[in-house]
């Protein structure tokens, strides 16, 4: 089985998160300059079998779609176009709180969170595939 591989797309940064091979356990992979964020993932695809990547879709409390949504779709968009695997949209609201939240909680000092902000771009990618691994989950019938 291959990986399925999760973007939380940044005007700088991008955090990245994959499956195990079995896909039941996700993991963050790195936070990676967004000006360098292709050819990162092509050359991570040449190394590790992916099958799908999920991308973090930005909307607001009101439902509509944030405005870093015009930088992630042409992204998407080129993205689709280089690699043979399905990419699709996940709702991403909420996950850099989450992040912030796992982060305090887990007892980093503040200095030490505020030199780490990559750290909350990977942990929200982390948790944009767990939801949408959970979500998949959901909706397979119980045998």
């Amino acid at each position: 089985m291959a990986r399925i591989l999760a973007i939380d797309y940044g005007k700088r940064r991008t955090g990245l998160a994959v499956t195990d091979e079995l896909q039941l356990i996700a993991g963050g992979l790195t936070t990676v300059d967004t000006k360098v964020l292709i050819e990162y993932l092509l050359d991570y695809m040449k190394r590790e079998p992916v099958e799908r990547i999920i991308v973090g879709l930005p909307k607001q409390m009101n439902n509509q779609l944030s405005e870093n949504m015009v930088r992630i779709e042409p992204f998407v968009n080129r993205l689709r176009k280089l690699v043979d695997v399905p990419v699709e949209y996940y709702d991403e609201r909420f996950t850099s709180v989450l992040a912030q939240k796992a982060i305090l909680e887990s007892g980093m000092k503040k200095q030490a969170r505020r030199n780490n902000k990559e750290l909350i771009d990977e942990i929200s990618a982390t948790i944009i595939l767990q939801y949408y691994m959970e979500s998949k989950r959901m909706k397979k019938p119980i045998l």
